[in-house]
Formats: structure tokens, C-alpha cells, sequence
């Protein structure tokens, strides 16, 4: 099977080496020269580091190589069974690119996308053959993460949905099958990890480095949500967060934050500009904690319980089923355990009452409780059967 990126930025760079080791020629293809070099040169020394740590032999490297071809011709791209594009946001310049694309490829070539933000279906309304275009969506590091999200549009054929599942599985992939909505299954999902978290810091309960303990020493996440948004860049999470809650019709759930709008418009990004939450010039000590348990105790409560929420109303949407779901926010963010499933461990009465508590508190939209949470409650069910 031939494979055809378009973009060989990131994300671009990593879904072709995903590729090109599951053994399939692939076409990488952008504008770029400079681009382009960099990609190959990048490989490179990724594949290098590998063969050092004893991951793939020099026989395993060469063929990885051998497999990628670079070019700034569309055209080169003919002979694709399956093309992913991975450029920028940007819906009009994806139309023109996918509308030249459909004139090149054959008729049974599969057309995706590795959005992270647009819809599916407005992407796949510029083709001709729109049964054949689907949403293909990768976690930074391609080559390292495991889940990949598929997202078929209404316009999807259910044969090309079942065979892109099928091709992404075969590379060694945890393959999760989400409506196609804002956000999908874990940008949607991961939203109040971040936004509880400067909601708790906005009232003045506790400073970052506290919150970020919380929900690392008692909670088990690897890393706490100020220092995962200073990771993953200010500027990134937030739009994010202003895209969701734009598109979900300015739903309370999704509210963005004015902390971290003004640090990315400071230029605070996190790491990558070496001040967001916390400092990263060398030297500079991160702040200590607070040492009360029963504070962290109530930070961790407040931001799973409303973790759990929005994993149950996935469920509720029907954008995923519950497997999917909790193997989602696992395998694509790395949380120490299935949203879902810890509403099962915990109780669901329990989850039904921490909720009403904030809502009775707050006295808004942001701290509904999903309405299957009470349809289990009353039918004494949990998400999992035992």
C-alpha cells in the first residue's frame, strides 16, 4: 500500500515514519524545500538515536529510509492508496489542496485529514467523492503515542471507515472510532483538566505549583495541568479551549480562562518561550507547594468529578462508546486510569452529589450533571458491568 503525507511539518514528519516503518512506500509532499530538508535531516537523526538505544537495528533504519520519498510536486502523489494531510488549520487553504489532490489520486484513493479543529464534514464538502474522506487524527509524537482517533464525516462511506480503522490498527496503533464534534473523544474530554484548574486558581484557593501537586501526588497524572499547559504551549491550549467553546455554541463547560488568554498575549507560552505558569530560566527554582492534604484533597475531588462529567456526557452525545472513551484519555493524554471507569470505582451516587455540590454553590451551567450519571444512579448501573 502507498501512503502520501501532505505537510512534513511535525505532525506531518512523524505519521510518515509512523508509515514507512509498518513497511509502506511513502510520498511526502510540501511546498517547502527548506521544509522538506529539514524533515529528511530530522529522520535521520531520530532513527540514529533509536538504532543507538538498541530500539531497531541498522538493517530496520535503512529500510525506514528506503520507504520515504520527499517531493514538492502534488503529483508525485498519484499512485496513493491512502493521502493524510497534515498542514495548517486553515479550511480554505485545505479545500484547495484537497480539491487539487482529487484530480490526481484514483477514484479509490482514501482522502484525510489530521485536524485537530475543523470539522470533518466541512472539510470533505469541497470533494467530488466525498464517501471517501475521513478524519485521521495523530497525538504529538506520532511515532510514540498510540491512539489515533478516526473521525468519519456524515458524508463517510462505512466501507472507508472500517478500512481506515483496519490500515491505522495495522501499524501498531490503539485505534477509537469518535462523532465527528468539536474536539472529538480528548480534546473535548481533557477540557477541564485545564479549565477547573485556573477556575480553583482565579478564586484564589491555592497557586499553581499546589494544583499541579494535587493532581500529581494523590490524583497519579504525570504531570500536573499548569505545568502540561506550559508543555503543550499557552498559546496552543488556549486556542484550543476558545475553539471548543466556540463551537460547542459558547457552552459554560468550555469557558476559556483571562490567565492564560494574558499570558499568551504576553508571549508566555510555557517552555517554549521559557516563561508561562512557572519560569524555565536556568537557575530559577520552581515554588514549593502546599504541604495541606485536605486542600489538595478537594482540588483533586473538584477537577476529576468534573473530568468524569464530561467523559460521562461524551457518552451521553453518543460521540464514543465508554470503551472508547476511557481507552482515549489513556492512551492519548495519559491519564492513570479510565474517566469512566474511576467513576465506576468511586460510585456514580458519589460522582451525582459532588456535582450538585458545585452546582448548588456556583448555581451555574458549567456544573450540570450529565444526565446519564442519574439514569444510572436510578437504574443502579455502572458504566462497566463488573
Amino acid at each position: 500500500m502507498n501512503i502520501g503525507i501532505i505537510g512534513c511539518g511535525t505532525m506531518g514528519s512523524g505519521i510518515a515514519q509512523v508509515a514507512a516503518t509498518a513497511g509502506h512506500q511513502v510520498e511526502v509532499y510540501d511546498l517547502n524545500s527548506e521544509a522538506i530538508k529539514k524533515s529528511a535531516e530530522k529522520l535521520s537523526l531520530i532513527l540514529n538515536r533509536l538504532v543507538e538505544k538498541g530500539r531497531i537495528d541498522d538493517g530496520k533504519k535503512d529500510s525506514i529510509l528506503k520507504n520515504i520519498n520527499y517531493t514538492n510536486s502534488l503529483n508525485e502523489l498519484k499512485e496513493a492508496d491512502l493521502v493524510i494531510e497534515a498542514i495548517v488549520e486553515n479550511l480554505d487553504i485545505k479545500h484547495k489542496v484537497f480539491t487539487e489532490l482529487e484530480s490526481i489520486v484514483s477514484e479509490n484513493c482514501i482522502i484525510a485529514s489530521n485536524t485537530s479543529s475543523l470539522s470533518i464534514a466541512s472539510l470533505a464538502a469541497c470533494l467530488k467523492q466525498a464517501g471517501r474522506f475521513i478524519g485521521i487524527h495523530f497525538f504529538n509524537p506520532a511515532p510514540l503515542m498510540k491512539l489515533v482517533e478516526v473521525i468519519p464525516a456524515i458524508q463517510t462511506d462505512a466501507g472507508i471507515l472500517k478500512q481506515t480503522m483496519d490500515i491505522i490498527a495495522s501499524w501498531g496503533k490503539t485505534v477509537v472510532k469518535a462523532k465527528d464534534t468539536p474536539g472529538f473523544i480528548v480534546n473535548k474530554v481533557a477540557r477541564p483538566f485545564y479549565g477547573e484548574a485556573l477556575r480553583i486558581y482565579e478564586e484564589g484557593v491555592a497557586d499553581f505549583a499546589t494544583i499541579d501537586d494535587a493532581l500529581k501526588t494523590i490524583g497519579g497524572f504525570r504531570m500536573g495541568p499548569f505545568e502540561l499547559m506550559d508543555f503543550i504551549g499557552n498559546d496552543v491550549n488556549y486556542t484550543v479551549s476558545e475553539t471548543v467553546f466556540t463551537a460547542f455554541y459558547f457552552d459554560a463547560r468550555y469557558k476559556p480562562s483571562f490567565t492564560q488568554k494574558r499570558l499568551k498575549e504576553a508571549g508566555y507560552f510555557g517552555r517554549k518561550s521559557g516563561q508561562g505558569y512557572y519560569i524555565y530560566t536556568e537557575g530559577v527554582m520552581k515554588p514549593e507547594p502546599s504541604k495541606d492534604q485536605a486542600l489538595k484533597e478537594r482540588i483533586f475531588q473538584r477537577i476529576l468529578f468534573m473530568l468524569i462529567n464530561e467523559a460521562a456526557d461524551t457518552l451521553h452525545m453518543q460521540i464514543a462508546d465508554a470503551k472508547d472513551i476511557d481507552l482515549a484519555m489513556t492512551n492519548g493524554v495519559n491519564y492513570p486510569k479510565g474517566l469512566l471507569r474511576w467513576a465506576d470505582e468511586l460510585g456514580i451516587k458519589t460522582c451525582i452529589n459532588a456535582l450538585d455540590e458545585l452546582f448548588d454553590e456556583y448555581h451555574e451551567e458549567r456544573y450540570r450533571c450529565s444526565p446519564i450519571l442519574r439514569k444510572l444512579a436510578i437504574e443502579e448501573k455502572n458504566f462497566f458491568e463488573a
